[in-house]
């Protein structure tokens, strides 16, 4: 009798390998709770000097004082791949010129009073990797 597999295996990341993950990556999640409610928008990060530059679709006047970051490459055909989550407190860049450098690196999502850039400060980072059944 054949069995269908089950869900791949996940191993745990060590915190160095989990940054290495998200500084090769561009694009991941901001999730953040406002009024009672689990927010998440889709955003793209670049990963320098310790800190997560983040550029998002969300009004400056929603981000709270800590957010969550995630993000993945998952092969959707094997299952295979890894996930990278983060929180930490988080601040909107104001200083126009640091504000223009990451503005030229970092495409928006939408521009206008939602295209918000911001600086998360990780405090928790957990990461997995997700294996395929035959691995």
């Amino acid at each position: 009798m054949n069995t269908p597999p089950g869900p791949p295996p996940m191993t745990e990341l060590s915190g160095g390998e989990a940054l290495w993950l998200l500084e090769g990556s561009t694009v991941g999640q901001l999730a953040y709770v406002r009024r009672e409610q689990a927010v998440v928008r889709p955003a793209r990060h670049v990963w320098e000097h310790g800190l997560l530059i983040v550029r998002a679709p969300v009004p400056a006047t929603a981000i709270p004082p800590t957010a969550t970051y995630a993000a993945n490459e998952i092969d959707p055909r094997t299952g295979t791949g890894w996930t990278v989550t983060l929180t930490g407190p988080i601040d909107v860049l104001r200083d126009p010129h640091e504000a223009a450098h990451y503005r030229r690196t970092l495409a928006g999502w939408t521009l206008g009073p939602h295209d918000t850039l911001l600086r998360v400060r990780p405090q928790t980072i957990t990461g997995f990797r997700l294996a395929g059944a035959e691995a």
